[in-house]
């Protein structure tokens, strides 16, 4: 029963990832599809994740996969994303898909394969995390970040509280990464009401600016304005920019969570 699994989780690892890719240097060429490698952490903003995943996917030659925090799980549907035919990566497969010292790491193949790390949102827990060089999970990256490309850029979001984002402590590490880490950029937070109902500077830059950096990072073209993506046995719309109803709901689970964020 063990090599059964074994061989199951090796071959799902497989489908996944070009095992022999280094992807070394950035943008892809014209011709490659860009691997967007998007994670979320334990961050209320993390219900926009399905927005930013369905318009990234609105460009041309995109892939993306999606990377969640065990916390993060709690602001999104990932079998709706797997439905719609993107693999969500959480921290117990990184052990599931190794046995032994032969077999391929998740989170190096995870590096391998992207052109471009995309955090957002970036918790505070996890800006700390990655200031401090601690590896305790998938993302946290750390063990994706600390194993990164540097050649590779990584863009981050933060999103947190106000008050968290004018502490001191949170000064220092954004600082920290801005000297020391040249290939991260910091997407910068904005001022607005946040879920738990305090106003001021901390919510996650508007989603749709955040895939308008990416796009214009790799000079991405967008499909038509109507498009299809292949999800298995159904075929689902993807639609393209802001969609009224999409931040509708979205500023529902926003409120429905503001307790989990506290």
């Amino acid at each position: 029963m063990a090599t059964t699994a074994s061989a199951l989780a090796k071959k799902a690892l497989h489908a996944h990832f070009d095992v022999t890719s280094s992807n070394a240097g950035t943008p892809s060429p014209p011709n490659n599809n860009v691997h967007i490698l998007l994670a979320a952490t334990g961050s209320v903003a993390t219900v926009k994740l399905p927005l930013i995943t369905q318009s990234l996917l609105g460009y041309q030659n995109v892939e993306v996969q999606v990377v969640a925090t065990k916390h993060a799980k709690r602001f999104f549907d990932a079998d709706k994303l797997l439905r719609q035919g993107v693999k969500v990566w959480v921290d117990d497969d990184e052990w599931k898909n190794w046995v032994d010292v032969k077999d391929h790491i998740l989170h190096i193949e995870l590096r391998r394969w992207a052109h471009l790390l995309l955090i957002a949102p970036m918790s505070a827990n996890t800006l700390a995390k990655m200031a401090n060089g601690i590896c305790d999970n998938l993302l946290v990256c750390t063990s994706i970040i600390r194993a990164w490309n540097t050649h590779n850029p990584i863009l981050i979001a933060p999103a947190m509280n106000t008050y968290m984002y004018s502490h001191p402590i949170t000064a220092k590490h954004l600082a920290y990464v801005k000297e020391n880490m040249p290939w991260v950029q910091i997407i910068q937070p904005i001022e607005k009401v946040l879920a738990c109902g305090d106003i001021g500077m901390g919510g996650m830059c508007e989603w749709g600016e955040i895939v308008g950096k990416v796009s214009r990072q790799f000079q991405l073209v967008q499909r038509r304005r109507s498009s299809f993506t292949n999800a298995g046995d159904e075929y689902t719309e993807v639609r393209m920019g802001n969609n009224a109803q999409d931040e509708e709901d979205v500023r529902m689970e926003e409120e429905r969570n503001a307790k989990d964020s506290l």
